[in-house]
């Protein structure tokens, strides 16, 4: 423990928000440590229940406990602090440079423990000790020690300077007021000490204030810095891998080319081999035929010659080899075709890959959705977990409140957003019309609800089960590839930007860009009319898994 405490330093021990010693010390979640008591009124005072160093927000205020392995650490470093300057205290020392000397000592002179105003005299604390026991000496007023006691008496009456002149702004003795300062103001030196001091302590707070912004805007820093390498990091990763898997398209791409190529030159050497060894066989059948001939023609024998020449008259029958020709393949346009097709590849591979990187960068953003009854129309029906929603056909009997809607099957979420950037996604699988995104919190509930922006809402639709629309002004027919089956919603407050995903494909839908928010946005849901059971699936808010 004791190498252990030599390595403590006080900053260590001290508190960001009030600068002293931890009293009570509490953990938050995010692991910064603060006075029970000065993270309480910090949290009473602020609208948001956020820790002071990180800025991390806590939806709910945190419950917190003293750090009671943390508290007894403290402790210990307290008391430590505390015997180390009570035993420097009582040990009598020989006076340093820049310390007070006494006066009284001869030959080693021990440092000053106190100064006497009256003796002007500067003692240790043996030399004191008549001060503190002669009924006299006790009523003389002591201070810290000081160098240059004369300094206190007044040059021109050398009496003690012991009241203060309010319209000199200066120090004076008794006889200033009578001979030199006759209508002048004046008060004694304690109240005007008193005075300064209090503007000293005001002074203080306010750099003790200076101070604690200062370690907090460098905490900050820090924080945004390590932020800024988790993004860096995570960007340097998803780049290696978009480019790495485009190395792998165009190495795979550059092998097909090659391998088409050296096929065609196999099939042309294989056609050119077949030819060669079917006229290496007539050639020799016919040198054959050549030589029986040759044989024949030589022989004297009147009768053999007669008897085998009707075989041996012609030439064996071959094949026409006049218009047989072995033609090298064409490689013309070959490249230009591959390199066609490994754009087309490149372009298909690259738009998968951003699509999945860029809905793993906002689905880092995802929040908690749940709906909010109060808002809901009285037909739709709820889950008692506030994640489902569908249309009921039975319109219930519920209070008419200014929240709820009451021309169409709409209701919002409970959570609303005025800052920053959030994210959900909704499952939309088995329905044939639905409404999905968000809306501002002036929305008309009660009327006519136009779906566009400059009406407050960013939504996208299905109508008639293949028909996607986003509702712009004009509204924009999205094509897709697929139906979809589940939809991600992101919004960037200050960007005035709301984004459409669609998560099973990792790609973008739509986006509503160069909005201006200036109220509360809420998730906007309408799981449309039930349509006698062809729309009876509800919209389903998911959990949000982030993609690998």
């Amino acid at each position: 423990m004791s190498a252990a405490s030599c390595l403590r330093s006080e900053d260590q021990f001290l508190c960001s928000i009030c600068l002293d010693v931890f009293t009570d010390p509490v953990t938050t979640s995010c692991g910064h440590n603060f006075c029970k008591n000065c993270i309480t009124e910090h949290w009473n005072s602020n609208d948001q229940y956020l820790c002071p160093i990180c800025k991390k927000v806590f939806k709910t205020r945190p419950e917190l406990h003293v750090n009671t392995l943390f508290s007894e650490v403290v402790s210990q470093f307290r008391q430590e602090a505390q015997q180390k300057a009570s035993s420097s205290s009582s040990e009598q020392q020989a006076a340093k440079s820049g310390e007070v000397p006494c006066d009284v000592c001869t030959g080693t002179k021990l440092k000053a423990l106190k100064s006497c105003l009256v003796c002007l005299t500067s003692y240790c604390e043996t030399h004191l000790e008549p001060h503190l026991t002669v009924s006299g000496l006790k009523r003389h007023q002591l201070m810290d020690p000081v160098e240059n006691l004369e300094d206190r008496m007044c040059m021109k009456h050398d009496k003690p300077l012991e009241l203060f002149c309010k319209t000199d702004q200066t120090c004076v003795c008794m006889l200033c007021p009578i001979l030199d300062h006759k209508t002048h103001e004046f008060v004694p030196l304690k109240e005007e000490y008193e005075g300064k001091k209090a503007e000293l302590g005001k002074t203080e707070a306010e750099i003790q204030q200076m101070i604690q912004k200062r370690r907090l805007k460098i905490q900050e820093i820090k924080h945004s810095v390590d932020l800024s390498k988790e993004d860096a990091d995570r960007e340097k990763a998803e780049g290696v891998q978009v480019f790495i898997a485009l190395m792998e398209s165009v190495e795979r791409s550059l092998n097909e080319l090659i391998e088409m190529i050296e096929e065609k030159q196999r099939t042309t050497e294989k056609q050119a081999e077949d030819f060669i060894k079917e006229l290496e066989q007539e050639i020799s059948e016919l040198m054959k035929r050549r030589s029986e001939v040759k044989q024949l023609s030589r022989s004297e024998d009147h009768l053999h010659l007669l008897q085998n020449f009707p075989s041996l008259k012609a030439a064996p029958p071959t094949k026409d080899w006049t218009e047989v020709s072995v033609c090298p393949p064409s490689y013309e346009g070959t490249v230009v075709r591959a390199v066609t097709q490994l754009e087309e590849t490149l372009s298909k591979e690259m738009n998968k890959l951003l699509g999945e990187a860029e809905l793993k960068r906002v689905q880092q953003y995802a929040v908690d959705v749940t709906l909010d009854p109060d808002t809901a129309h009285p037909e739709l029906i709820l889950s008692d977990d506030g994640k489902q929603v569908n249309h009921g056909d039975v319109r219930k009997n519920l209070p008419d409140n200014p929240e709820r809607f009451t021309r169409y099957t709409d209701v919002l979420g409970k959570q609303s957003f005025s800052s920053g950037r959030f994210y959900f996604e909704v499952q939309v699988k088995g329905k044939t019309d639905w409404d999905l995104g968000v809306a501002r919190e002036s929305i008309n509930r009660k009327g006519q609800i136009t779906l566009s922006p400059e009406d407050g809402n960013w939504t996208i639709w299905l109508r008639n089960g293949n028909e996607y629309s986003a509702c712009n002004d004009p509204s924009v027919c999205l094509s897709l590839k697929s139906q979809l089956q589940k939809v991600g919603v992101f919004v960037d407050y200050e960007e005035g930007r709301v984004s459409f995903y669609d998560v099973d494909a990792a790609a973008l839908i739509y986006s509503f860009t160069g909005c201006s928010f200036t109220e509360k946005l809420y998730p906007y849901f309408s799981p449309s009319l039930n349509d006698g059971g062809k729309n009876s699936a509800p919209l389903i808010i998911c959990p949000v898994n982030q993609t690998e």
